[in-house]
């Protein structure tokens, strides 16, 4: 039975840091890459999309209006379906019209393992698709599975299945005794899911991996529907950060998008830096404020336009409009707020990259790619 594995380019580090990580490390997958273009994203993102062509080769452009010959971009034809109802993180019809329903179509009813590029410095699965031929598998993570097959994995009802699978993979060894003790515990309010979760993948991750993998086998999930030979990911105990990530963009010679340079500011005498810290639409809701700034003075034509977007009520964050943000003493208020922020990363010794004082705190509306 074909299984197709499949990645998403979305034109942000993670997921392109992930497409040459495959390459590199796993040759023999026969990876698809397809990207999904809303029509509104940064021109850095499109410049990293042909990079990858290049390193990649083939990547599927998917459409998620047919219309060749629309005149407006697909976002603009979905904002007039919903009456000019913007997006925001309590209605992400955005992500689910330009971003998820193309790529299912894409899959239709294959099987197929969708590879995600979430880094092991992140505690989330993201927005990913709910069809049952559809698998998300995460390789940077520590934990590869996505949170409903660990729950079915470890669910109490499972127990004798998942002893008699690691008596079969670890029928001998010094260790045994305590490994077993630990897969026979059932899950309680005290022992919960997370808790065995990291438990065994701390006594072995390979073995873990195998234990799902034989598990996955007797359920009708695609990566179940693979030989052990065709899925080597079994094997991998690597666990990527922000910082790997980065470093393996440069070294591969595609490079960081540009939107991730600090730039310097200036404000009141005092200094900061400012970029953009995550790829997507450049009017994206999950943007932080000073990012809004960003696009204002260094793209100030796209700037312009999302604030158009900007009508009957509707705004981009909630209870501020774009034309409110950029009003001289808002702007500076935003300026030194990070400017602050900045300066307590540094004093605990911490990066004062604007990617990092963030972190992850939001997800970008792409991020199910």
């Amino acid at each position: 039975m074909k299984v197709r594995h499949i990645l998403g380019i979305s034109g942000g580090k993670d997921s392109a840091a992930l497409a040459i990580y495959l390459k590199k490390k796993y040759p023999k997958l026969k990876i698809e890459y397809y990207n999904s273009d809303t029509g509104c994203e940064l021109q850095e993102t499109y410049v990293l999309i042909d990079r990858l062509k290049a390193s990649l080769g083939k990547i599927k452009d998917l459409k998620s209006v047919k219309n060749e010959n629309l005149l407006i971009t697909p976002f603009e034809y979905f904002l007039k379906l919903v009456g000019g109802y913007l997006p925001s993180p309590q209605a992400r019809w955005c992500t689910k019209k330009m971003k998820l329903e193309p790529f299912e179509e894409y899959v239709g009813e294959d099987y197929a393992i969708s590879y995600v590029g979430i880094r092991g410095d992140e505690e989330r699965d993201g927005y990913v698709s709910s069809k049952p031929n559809i698998q998300a598998v995460f390789p940077f993570r520590k934990n590869i599975w996505s949170l409903d097959v660990i729950n079915k994995f470890l669910h109490n009802d499972n127990l004798n299945r998942i002893i008699d699978i690691y008596n079969d993979l670890y029928p001998e060894g010094i260790l045994k005794d305590e490994l077993m003790a630990l897969v026979g515990k059932p899950i309680t309010k005290q022992f919960y899911y997370s808790k065995k979760l990291n438990a065994l993948l701390d006594f072995d991750i390979r073995i873990f991996n195998h234990a799902v993998f034989k598990f996955l086998k007797t359920t009708d999930y695609p990566v179940g529907k693979l030989k052990e030979s065709e899925f080597p990911l079994l094997d991998n105990t690597d666990v990527l950060v922000k910082e790997d990530i980065f470093k393996l963009l440069e070294k591969s010679g595609v490079g960081v998008p540009d939107y991730y340079k600090e730039i310097p500011f200036e404000i009141d005498g005092q200094k900061g830096t400012y970029c953009r810290s995550r790829s997507g639409c450049y009017f994206c809701f999950y943007q932080q404020k000073i990012e809004w700034i960003w696009l204002y003075e260094q793209h100030p034509d796209l700037f312009k336009k999302a604030m158009e977007f900007e009508k009957d009520g509707y705004t981009w964050n909630q209870n501020e409009s774009l034309a409110e943000l950029i009003k001289p003493e808002r702007i500076r208020q935003i300026k030194l707020d990070i400017i602050k922020r900045q300066e307590a990363n540094r004093k605990q010794n911490k990066s004062s990259k604007l990617a990092d004082v963030f972190g992850d705190e939001v997800m970008c509306a792409n991020c199910f790619i």
